[in-house]
């Protein structure tokens, strides 16, 4: 009987849960965690106050009992012994797999700014974070980074705050993100909301101001706070294989290397989601997906491969998406299109902003800002998606896009890039295990509708 241990209870390891008891009834999976495993992309709407804390929680000790889970939460993997097959806890347990996955995900940098330690200064990146910040005082809210981080909790300290600031070291909000011209309207259109944004300098230092925190930048600057929450990037979690063997990357934010199985340098040790270091599917270069869709494959192609199966998984396709404030911007693959074929459609009026980059007739890249009837509301965000991840040949349907900017649904289903999307997808499908997916080799269950053909082949629609 195989032995099984996931160390880390986020969406990486559940996937991997999920898919190792869905292709494996009699495995045993230990899980251990040193917090409680919850949703962290939920995290904005607890602090809003729209749901409760125990909504946040992804399982409770009933479902772990059914899928025969043995959890070790509240504790903290301190060393591994790959070759030994066992790990270490910091309450000096041991205990053996056959199979490891590391999926201890990340956490929030903590830039060496004088005072990041002081009280009314948070994170916004755990539970525990947003209760701290929920217990103080909170009229006016500094946000330290303009990033994407940020803009996950921005409508929620907005709704907590009475006044909202920006701090962002680079020269535009959502550097790595949206060109300068999508940052624009974003900030525009913040900025007319009454959030103040200071772009293209530091905080030198936050010190107290009689019980409030008072903000030193870089630019001579003084900006007092209730509450600062510090959104400076990410850095994985990476400490528990010091010592291993299992080989990391190097530089700044580097994670564990994994292959295209998300096996370790360690045959036995698999690693996924943000602490892994795996294949961009556009580049094949190696880097940090530190987003939940690479989470959630990570987990599930890292599960299948623990129990035996042979699953490649062809690389994470670079993405951002949110909402804030009214307006939503995305971007995927090369949305910044450096030495690329570039094409921008601007309507700032309406804050509508669209940007194709191309490779000949093959889009790799794009971004999108506005409001949700012209991004979500039509689902532009999928096709768009879709249309860079498959990379489908667009024929004629590349000039017609180019003269009709907003019209992706068109090219989308034209192209056949439904098609091609489905036949790169790993797992889909209806319910297994409690896993919210299948595996392609078992029979569709649900019966197709008329539409269905007209999808996924590209053809021309039913008169």
């Amino acid at each position: 009987m195989m032995r099984h241990l996931i160390v880390g209870g986020g969406p990486a390891g559940q996937c991997a849960l999920q898919t190792i008891r869905a292709l494996d009834r009699d495995a045993e999976i230990s899980l251990v965690c040193d917090e409680p495993a919850y949703a962290r992309m939920v995290l904005p709407y607890y602090l809003e106050g729209k749901i409760e804390e125990r909504a946040v929680l992804t399982a409770d000790t009933d479902w772990y009992a059914e899928q025969r889970v043995a959890t070790h939460f509240g504790s903290r993997v301190v060393a591994i012994d790959p070759g030994g097959g066992s790990v270490a806890l910091d309450g000096g347990e041991t205990l053996e797999f056959d199979r490891l996955l590391i999926a201890t995900g990340s956490r929030a940098a903590r830039p060496p700014i004088p005072g990041l330690a002081g009280d009314g200064v948070v994170n916004m990146w755990t539970l525990d974070d947003a209760k701290a910040f929920l217990e103080k005082p909170r009229g006016e809210t500094v946000i330290v980074g303009a990033g994407f981080i940020a803009f996950t909790v921005l409508d929620a300290i907005v709704a907590r705050s009475e006044k909202v600031s920006f701090v962002e070291i680079e020269s535009q909000i959502l550097p790595r993100m949206l060109d300068a011209t999508a940052a624009a309207q974003m900030a525009a259109h913040l900025e007319a909301r009454g959030i103040a944004i200071h772009t293209g300098t530091s905080v030198d230092a936050i010190e107290d101001d009689g019980g409030r925190r008072s903000l030193r930048l870089g630019n001579g600057e003084r900006l007092l706070a209730d509450a600062v929450v510090v959104a400076a990037g990410i850095q994985p979690n990476t400490e528990l294989v010091a010592g291993s063997g299992i080989t990391t990357g190097a530089g700044p934010g580097a994670g564990i290397l994994v292959d295209d199985h998300l096996q370790t340098s360690a045959a036995n040790v698999y690693a996924a989601g943000d602490v892994a270091e795996g294949f961009d599917l556009l580049t094949g270069e190696q880097r940090v997906h530190a987003i939940q869709p690479t989470a959630v494959d990570h987990g599930r192609v890292a599960g299948a491969n623990m129990v035996g199966s042979d699953v490649t998984y062809a690389g994470s396709l670079t993405m951002n998406i949110l909402a804030a404030q009214g307006l939503e911007a995305c971007s995927f693959g090369d949305w910044a299109g450096d030495g690329r074929e570039v094409h921008t459609a601007l309507n700032a009026p309406n804050r509508i902003y669209r940007k194709y980059v191309f490779d000949g007739n093959k889009m790799v890249g794009g971004a999108l800002v506005g409001p949700t009837l012209s991004v979500t509301g039509v689902n532009d965000v999928g096709m768009l998606k879709g249309l860079v991840q498959t990379g489908v040949p667009l024929g004629p349907w590349k000039a017609y896009l180019l003269e009709n900017p907003l019209d992706l649904r068109r090219v989308y289903v034209a192209s056949g890039a439904a098609k091609q999307l489905l036949a790169s997808t790993l797992l889909t499908g209806s319910a297994s295990a409690g896993g919210g997916f299948r595996f392609p080799a078992l029979p569709p269950t649900r019966k197709r509708s008329k539409h269905h053909e007209t999808l996924l082949e590209g053809k021309s629609a039913p008169a």
